[in-house]
């Protein structure tokens, strides 16, 4: 993920990033989750369970990606059953006020690019 961040504005160097997360994360993911949750919402079936919380820690940073980047991660079209199981995820009761707020997050972030920018031209000199 970082890779992604840390590319900037250009697309050439973000794009290998994008395609390892799809195709390290997303693709096992997918089917985990479809091995897994026999049909039901969750990694374990009805209810948020341990490895839901794992894996749903990480959806606030996609979120954050895709706020940055301008562009959805996390194609419905390419991992249906992710996808859906990131709505019921957030969407849980349980989960509900626990995670980080987006906005908050970009903000993090955007000032980390920005160290990260200014070491990189540092290192460069």
């Amino acid at each position: 993920m970082r890779g992604i961040l840390a590319g900037g504005e250009d697309e050439k160097v973000k794009k290998p990033h994008f395609e390892q997360l799809e195709e390290e994360v997303f693709v096992k993911l997918e089917e985990a989750f479809n091995k897994c949750s026999d049909g039901k919402p969750f990694f374990g079936g009805n209810n948020v369970g341990f490895i839901d919380i794992t894996f749903g820690s990480f959806l606030p940073f996609m979120r954050v990606i895709e706020e940055i980047n301008g562009k959805k991660v996390l194609v419905d079209d390419k991992f249906p059953a992710l996808a859906n199981w990131a709505a019921n995820f957030a969407a849980d009761s349980v989960v509900i006020g626990t995670l980080p707020k987006i906005e908050k997050l970009v903000l993090f972030t955007k000032a980390l690019q920005q160290k990260w920018a200014a070491a990189a031209k540092v290192a460069a000199e």
